[in-house]
């Protein structure tokens, strides 16, 4: 049976909390994106959303890591913090040159996050996703849409997901809505509920569910234990790439948890 590649990470890797719960103590701050690469198998790049990083910036992250981590890059919010969406192509081509491509092989899915406040209209997010290149310099990318207002809660806007073979981006949260319906090739999930309550951020039976969740999506099925928008499930694959970062919640206990997965997973 084919059965795609697992990824779990985390936000970033630049958080003070942390150096007292997962990084040596005394660990310098520059080798700790070389250790967490160590501990986890992807890390979400948040720090382009908010500005423009260099080509230098990316070249260093990837010499950093393993030959075999991938990193996932959050778009920068003037590509979709805006009015008019089908207006973001300059927006868009100038994040894709900033860089980007100087991951090479460690370039792994494109988030791109809306405003909470952002309606689904449908017309303007089509043009939208038709400025999304498949690929840049030969080099393959995966889009996922982080989307945090109700109406997108409809068939509609999954059936233009599945249409342009982008992801939705299932987000575990007490804020934002939970759209776990499939819509392209791989999986990505940002898992946002962690307590300070738990060593590991989760319960071991949450670990363990999201442990099932992730196994069943590799292999190419749907978990039935979700809440989906759409009554007709994505077509059947062979297998399917998932990712599963803990984002936000109890931030210092985020690192805890994915290895906790990464770990259930191997049993």
């Amino acid at each position: 049976m084919t059965i795609g590649q697992i990824r779990v990470g985390v936000g970033g890797w630049s958080f003070a909390p942390w150096r007292e719960s997962f990084y040596p103590k005394g660990l310098p701050k520059r080798q700790e994106l070389d250790f967490a690469s160590r501990k986890l198998t992807s890390i979400e790049i948040n720090a382009t959303f908010y500005r423009t990083q260099t080509p230098e910036s990316f070249r260093r992250w990837a010499s950093e890591t393993p030959d075999d981590f991938v990193f996932s890059v959050k778009a920068h919010r003037l590509t979709t913090h805006r009015k008019l969406l089908a207006e973001s192509k300059p927006a868009i081509d100038h994040f894709l040159s900033s860089g980007l491509l100087q991951l090479g092989g460690k370039l792994g899915p494109i988030v791109w996050q809306f405003a909470p406040t952002k309606k689904f209209e449908a017309g303007d997010f089509s043009a939208f996703l038709e400025l999304l290149p498949g690929q840049l310099d030969g080099l393959r990318l995966r889009h996922v849409l982080e989307v945090r207002h109700e109406s997108f809660c409809v068939q509609p806007f999954v059936s233009l997901a599945r249409h342009h073979q982008v992801a939705i981006c299932l987000a575990q949260s007490d804020t934002y809505p939970l759209i776990p319906d499939l819509s392209a090739d791989f999986v990505y999930a940002r898992l946002q509920k962690s307590s300070a309550a738990y060593a590991a951020g989760y319960c071991p039976g949450e670990i363990d569910i999201w442990s099932g969740r992730a196994r069943q999506w590799a292999k190419g099925e749907q978990p039935q234990d979700l809440p989906y928008v759409s009554g007709a499930p994505e077509k059947k694959r062979a297998a399917r790439d998932v990712f599963v970062y803990f984002i936000s919640g109890a931030k210092e206990k985020n690192p805890a948890a994915a290895c906790a997965l990464i770990e259930r997973l191997k049993a």
